[in-house]
């Protein structure tokens, strides 16, 4: 496969936007359809990106014969059954974070996707900026010695509006799969699926989780100490500390950004990596770099480490509900 990705896209929202407007970094794919449930939307949203089909449907969508793979870019709910339509298509898939609901879901997309010999990723798009692929490098060199401490923030001021998707429990609101899914993959990225898990749930008015703080615990000795909320703008920072030095990553350490590495003696150097855009596009590369190479999955986002992180969510909400 030496042409562009042609993307077809699931999704009109901002998240589907801010994907559209990222692929002009990159040559590695365009988006050629769109589909919508209702056409005029579609057509709304194709108008401003020049893209020639556009379908009043999901499932027109992923019938499109010139649509090579799918970005499913609706609210938390359809994700599981937005992808399930696109696989059953015979169309890869990038599916956006968090992967699904709960990890029941989680599970029956990968299932379906393994069935199918598709591909499929979750689009935590953080994986692949430039700063991550750096302070994973310095990791597994060795820089930081033996992780101690992960800590990691995110919090966004939003108006209180009951319809709103992150207060509307209906389109799968609330702080923690939303905001919370990218400390917690950020965590989950440096050491995996914790042995023990802490969670302290205030809820918001509407009664989903407004404002979540969590600890986790590890069979190592290393512990995450993570956080989210939908009341107030955080600096989303994000820090790995060592035996032999730390990283503490500028805000938003989710986003294209810089970082520096502080050693146990004091000395500093610091990493400034140029970016373009958003940073959606790096995803998208990473996609056309395994379906190139003929592969079912990302090694830098493995499907089962998503459904990790589900059941990691799934047992953080569990203690609201407990």
């Amino acid at each position: 496969m030496t042409e562009p990705l042609r993307w077809g896209l699931i999704g009109t929202g901002w998240i589907a936007d801010s994907f559209a407007a990222d692929l002009a970094c990159t040559d590695s794919g365009r988006v050629v359809a769109v589909g919508s449930r209702r056409i005029e939307t579609a057509n709304r949203f194709a108008d401003r990106f020049e893209i020639p089909n556009r379908h009043g449907s999901y499932e027109a969508l992923v019938a499109d014969p010139e649509v090579d793979v799918v970005y499913v870019a609706t609210p938390h709910p359809l994700h599981h059954p937005n992808t399930l339509l696109a696989l059953r298509a015979g169309k890869p898939v990038l599916v956006e974070k968090p992967f699904t609901m709960n990890a029941v879901e989680a599970r029956e997309l990968v299932a379906a996707a393994r069935a199918e010999k598709l591909f499929c990723m979750e689009a935590m798009w953080t994986r692949f900026l430039p700063h991550i692929a750096q302070i994973r490098r310095l990791v597994a060199e060795g820089a930081l010695g033996e992780i101690v401490t992960v800590s990691a923030d995110h919090g966004q001021w939003f108006a209180k509006d009951p319809e709103f998707r992150l207060f509307a429990p209906e389109l799968g609101g609330g702080a923690l799969l939303d905001l919370g899914v990218y400390p917690v993959s950020f965590a989950s990225m440096l050491l995996g699926a914790p042995s023990s898990i802490v969670a302290l749930i205030d809820p918001a008015f509407t009664g989903v989780d407004g404002q979540t703080s969590m600890l986790f615990g590890y069979d190592s000795g290393a512990q995450a100490v993570l956080s989210c909320t939908l009341s107030a703008k955080s600096s989303t920072r994000a820090a790995i500390v060592g035996t032999e030095a730390r990283i503490e990553i500028d805000g938003d350490f989710y986003t294209p950004t810089s970082f520096t590495l502080i050693t146990r003696s004091g000395e500093r150097t610091r990493y400034d990596e140029p970016h373009q855009g958003r940073g959606l596009w790096h995803q998208a590369d990473e996609v056309a770099r395994c379906l190139r190479e003929g592969l079912l999955e990302s090694p830098l986002m493995p499907l089962d480490e998503s459904i990790s992180i589900m059941q990691t969510l799934d047992a953080v909400l569990a203690q609201a509900a407990g």
